[in-house]
């Protein structure tokens, strides 16, 4: 049976923290990352666009072969993922698989608050896309989602300043402006894969009460799951444990950036779309 990795893609560097997390939970498996870093931020762009761009992606990685594509990208999830998998997988090849960040993270949030008052941290597109109130709602219509747009965070991230005093502001005005939404707020959702990295700041301005969620393990967890129950798919991911990094911008750029969500030196390739 011929097998193929399992592609990781987000629009820049954040969705190797996602990735990170898959490796520890599937040490065993192949997998592709690619970084659409010459078009990003995806999160100020339209939905057309998103869709365009993330499809053009995928189409990549299904002729590199993957049996499975994750969008470990929040944006791409909340803009092209729906219409990826209904309009354009039948079509390109219905025994493929397109899954996203958001469904896994919204199935399991009801379970880490206890006032059922959550709150989102997120990219200004993925807040107007409202697909987490949207997918919330479907597996936890009891809870009352609030979030706040928090972009300058990726900026900060992408330029090394997370752990700087300039970060401090930034974040604690996010907070802030959330908690003034709904003081009954017991549990925040860092739902942009750039995030985990500003857990320091964040950490330091939200109340000890309230917990503060990444999604890097839900979602590796939730893969886990996946394939567990679709042996369909699992049966075409390669287990040699390797990882090939790629990237539509400068790899050099991207190599140095890489490490620091990746938590490993990475050696990334130039591809162009």
């Amino acid at each position: 049976m011929d097998t193929k990795p399992i592609g990781i893609f987000d629009s820049g560097y954040g969705g190797l923290t996602v990735l990170k997390e898959i490796c520890k939970e599937l040490p065993k498996y192949d997998f592709i990352y690619l970084g659409d870093n010459d078009r990003a931020p995806y999160g100020p762009l339209s939905f057309e666009t998103v869709y365009e761009y993330t499809l053009e992606c995928v189409k990549w990685f299904f002729q590199q072969g993957c049996p499975l594509v994750i969008l470990a990208c929040n944006t791409a999830s909340a803009k092209a993922l729906r219409t990826i998998q209904q309009n354009d997988l039948p079509d390109i090849d219905p025994s493929k698989r397109v899954l996203g960040v958001i469904r896994p993270t919204s199935e399991v949030i009801g379970k880490y608050s206890t006032s059922k008052h959550v709150g989102i941290l997120a990219t200004s597109g993925t807040v107007q896309s409202e697909s987490y109130l949207l997918e919330i709602k479907k597996f936890h219509p009891e809870i009352l989602v609030f979030q706040e747009a928090s972009p300058e965070w990726v900026d900060i991230v992408e330029r090394g300043k997370h752990l700087d005093d300039e970060a401090d502001a930034p974040v604690k005005n996010r907070i802030d402006n959330l908690l003034q939404k709904d003081p009954n707020i017991d549990c925040m959702l860092l739902a942009c894969t750039h995030y985990p990295l500003l857990i320091e700041k964040i950490n330091r301005f939200v109340p000890r009460h309230i917990q503060v969620i990444s999604q890097g393990e839900i979602v590796a967890k939730s893969l886990k799951t996946y394939l567990g129950n679709h042996k369909e798919i699992d049966d075409h991911c390669s287990k040699h444990a390797q990882i090939n990094f790629f990237t539509t911008g400068n790899e050099v750029d991207f190599n140095n950036h890489a490490s620091l969500f990746f938590g490993t030196a990475v050696q990334a390739s130039k591809i162009k779309l």
